[in-house]
């Protein structure tokens, strides 16, 4: 019965695959997006970045905000394709302005690194905050690392820094929980915490952040905000 059972799993899987590719053949951007995905993943299908692409960029003639950005992100990184940092920020801009707050992060980091468009850091500035104003974690953190340098017209505020990592570090981002770490271990905009700033360091050590497992490594060999673990420490060290 089991068998039986996965292999009528396997066939309405199948079928539906079928649905959904003749939708996206039709020109259904929800079909060609979700179609996208699986191509990207080799879900179900062969992997394939070139048809990933093909139906993201499908979709983003549609004017879905999502693929757009998507479809950005492969011209970014090459993946797969041929990169293309103007064409790439030609599709961030358009999900931008549809106030997607991917995209928003995704222009601010074009700006912030004059990646197909001219460098202007009070640009990205300005988008990161759109972003960072819907909760985007990416958005926050660059934000909170704009208010850490006092860059792109802001005026230098560790504790607003702070504020804006804690924000990020509450949605997982490995990046934020490592500087957060380092603003407590350092005292910078927050009040001197050496067990927090083991706290944060190992939330980012755990997904995989290589300058996290070394902090975490060096307060794990000489005790400090934990336990003296030299085993541990030397296991971090070796992952980093």
């Amino acid at each position: 019965r089991k068998a039986q059972a996965q292999m009528a799993g396997a066939a309405a899987e199948a079928y539906q695959l079928r649905l959904t590719i003749d939708d996206a053949a039709q020109g259904n951007p929800s079909a060609q997006f979700y179609l996208a995905g699986r191509y990207e993943r080799g879900d179900g299908v062969v992997q394939d970045q070139s048809e990933a692409l093909r139906l993201y960029a499908q979709a983003a003639e549609q004017g879905d905000a999502i693929t757009q950005n998507n479809a950005g992100r492969f011209y970014m990184t090459g993946n797969g394709i041929a990169h293309d940092e103007v064409k790439a920020a030609r599709l961030f801009r358009k999900a931008a302005k549809q106030g997607l707050a991917y995209g928003q992060y995704s222009l601010g980091f074009c700006f912030a690194n004059g990646a197909g468009v001219v460098q202007d850091e009070e640009e990205a500035v300005k988008l990161y905050r759109q972003s960072a104003e819907q909760g985007y974690e990416n958005g926050q953190y660059q934000l909170g690392y704009s208010y850490m340098r006092g860059i792109g017209g802001l005026a230098k505020n560790n504790e607003e820094a702070v504020r804006l990592f804690r924000q990020a570090a509450k949605q997982g981002l490995a990046s934020a929980q490592a500087h957060l770490g380092f603003c407590c271990m350092h005292g910078i905009g927050v009040a001197h915490d050496v067990a927090d700033a083991a706290r944060y360091f190992r939330l980012a050590a755990d997904q995989g952040h290589a300058d996290a497992q070394c902090s975490l490594g060096y307060l794990c060999e000489h005790g400090q905000g934990t336990k003296r673990n030299l085993g541990e420490a030397v296991r971090l060290y070796r992952a980093a």
